[in-house]
């Protein structure tokens, strides 16, 4: 079994794979001053063959440390994570199936969005009750890729 360090998410770290959604940097004001918008925060790609639809995942908590083989990726859109709690969440992504993973959690405030095609692991709440909202494609044509690793990987809690 191998053994991966989870790292804090960040936008910098994170860029290859996807987007950070969190409310942090560049905003404008709404709502007569009293909200900000922070515009504009991911790349949505449902390819010329989908639609976006909104989806709403409930999954089972887990704990660090975490034993994985499993990743998959969507090769026909893009797919958003945005926690419904204000919980960590751990986010497993990977440049390929022939490549180590790397493993980020995120500090309870921040969603993310996988571009098209990125390989990750499943949805990982680290809390009760694991509610997601989920933005993805929604099409007629099978939009999901597996790959299990012949020898597990652990994720560990960041030093």
């Amino acid at each position: 079994m191998t053994t991966l360090r989870a790292l804090p998410l960040t936008a910098k770290a994170f860029a290859p794979f996807g987007e950070v959604l969190d409310a942090t940097g560049d905003f404008r004001l709404i709502n007569a001053g009293l909200c900000r918008r922070h515009h504009d925060r991911a790349q949505l790609d449902f390819g010329p063959e989908g639609r976006a639809g909104i989806s709403i995942f409930k999954a089972e908590a887990r704990a660090l440390p975490y034993v994985f083989d499993l990743i998959e990726r969507h090769p026909d859109g893009s797919q958003a994570f945005v926690p419904m709690t204000a919980d960590p969440f751990l986010v497993i992504v990977s440049p390929g199936p022939d490549h180590s993973p790397q493993a980020f959690l995120t500090n309870g405030a921040q969603g993310i969005n996988l571009h098209r095609g990125t390989w990750h692991g499943v949805l990982t709440p680290l809390a009760a009750p694991g509610l997601f909202a989920v933005i993805d494609r929604i099409g007629q044509t099978p939009n999901l890729e597996e790959f299990r690793y012949p020898v597990p990987w652990t994720v560990r809690a960041p030093d």
